[in-house]
């Protein structure tokens, strides 16, 4: 290893020490019991037995959106991932799915791989240091940098300069991302647009829709159900709220009881009656979402009234939904660019926009990315 990577190894190596009690007890959190001991102990978590084509990404989302990308190598895969949710669907498409350690143990963990394909901001400098050491070919894909982030990566640059020393090729999502990628040190970079555009939605089953006008808050966060309940009326239609980690779901299922008390509103769990009858339905569980867009007119989509960034909006939009949202979408803006009339507001105004929502209109899909550039830029090397 060269001295800078010694001496980050080192760093490293000391902050994980200090922060071994805190790992211990976090890992006694459910959420946590199965990724803190994988990531930080390597706990049923072993190495890479195959030579093959290897695909890094965060979360559930980020493994959904290249599916056809690992289909396409189906039979010489091997899956990644930091989440438990994004663990969980990596396994419906591959037994070879590992959670990432955390960096120190990558030097040793890591095998000869053909090729590293690494999903969006997932930039580990011992992850592309040590895959190209034993011999993989590194491509970083639908790659971009956020307006908000920007600047924080440029007062890294130096860093950023090392990491991108060891990638071979670049996928970016736009002409903006390019330029900001190459400013930090990334070469051979090609746009070839948003590849989360690649696939579009597609639902398993079929919904009843309701009488009236329906409408989802989607993968909502902390503060995010009170804020919609609070701006919520019987006269403005069904509500169905979905929030985004299943171990929320107790949680706001207590809160939409508190909220209904003395009024005249009728509610239930998805779990217990499988429809939308009700005025508030709680969907607690995981899986179903897009098939209650296709029978939603609206959708209130959250992690953008929370300070998180935002969600996807491309699911809704594709079916047709009215979407309002707030103004943290720092880390979804390329894919709000693929939509038309959706709706970025002051939390204080959901209200008013659920008032007037049946005269909005319809968003549509503006743009679409593509997998075929990286499927021939990966059998290159495989």
């Amino acid at each position: 290893m060269s001295l800078f990577a010694l001496f980050y190894n080192f760093v490293l190596t000391i902050a994980y020490i200090v922060l071994i009690p805190y790992l211990l007890y976090k890992s006694r959190n459910k959420k946590y019991k199965d990724a803190i001991p994988a990531k930080f102990f390597l706990k049923n978590n072993p190495k890479f037995t195959s030579n093959g084509i290897w695909f890094h990404s965060c979360s559930m989302g980020e493994v959904r959106a290249i599916k056809p990308l690992i289909k396409e190598f189906e039979d010489k895969i091997n899956i990644s991932v930091i989440t438990n949710t994004g663990f969980e669907e990596a396994k419906s498409i591959s037994s070879n799915v590992r959670f990432l350690p955390f960096e120190i143990f990558l030097p040793f963990w890591i095998t000869k791989q053909k090729v590293l394909v690494v999903m969006e901001a997932e930039l580990w400098y011992m992850l592309f240091l040590f895959a190209k050491k034993r011999g993989a070919k590194t491509l970083l894909i639908n790659a971009r940098i956020s307006d908000k982030s920007y600047k924080s990566y440029l007062r890294f640059r130096f860093f950023y300069k090392k990491i991108f020393a060891n990638i071979d090729k670049v996928f970016a999502q736009s002409q903006i991302d390019k330029k900001r990628l190459e400013e930090l040190g990334a070469t051979n970079v090609e746009v070839i647009g948003n590849i989360k555009l690649a696939q579009l939605p597609v639902k398993k089953q079929s919904f009843e829709k309701p009488n009236g006008v329906i409408i989802t808050a989607a993968s909502t966060h902390e503060s995010e159900e009170e804020l919609v309940l609070n701006a919520y009326k019987k006269e403005f239609g069904k509500l169905i709220i979905v929030p985004r980690h299943p171990e929320r779901f107790s949680k706001v299922d207590e809160l939409i009881k508190d909220f209904i008390k003395n009024k005249e509103l009728s509610y239930h769990k998805y779990s217990i009656k499988d429809d939308f009858l009700s005025d508030i339905v709680l969907v607690d569980k995981m899986g179903i979402l897009n098939d209650i867009y296709e029978i939603s007119d609206i959708t209130i989509l959250g992690g953008a009234f929370a300070n998180i960034g935002g969600h996807n909006p491309i699911e809704p939009a594709f079916f047709g939904n009215v979407i309002i949202s707030g103004k943290n979408i720092f880390n979804q803006k390329s894919l709000f660019e693929c939509i038309k009339n959706y709706y970025l507001i002051e939390n204080s105004e959901l209200k008013e926009y659920l008032e007037k929502a049946n005269t909005l209109l319809k968003p549509k899909l503006t743009k679409e990315g593509s997998f075929e550039p990286i499927i021939k830029e990966i059998k290159k090397w495989q």
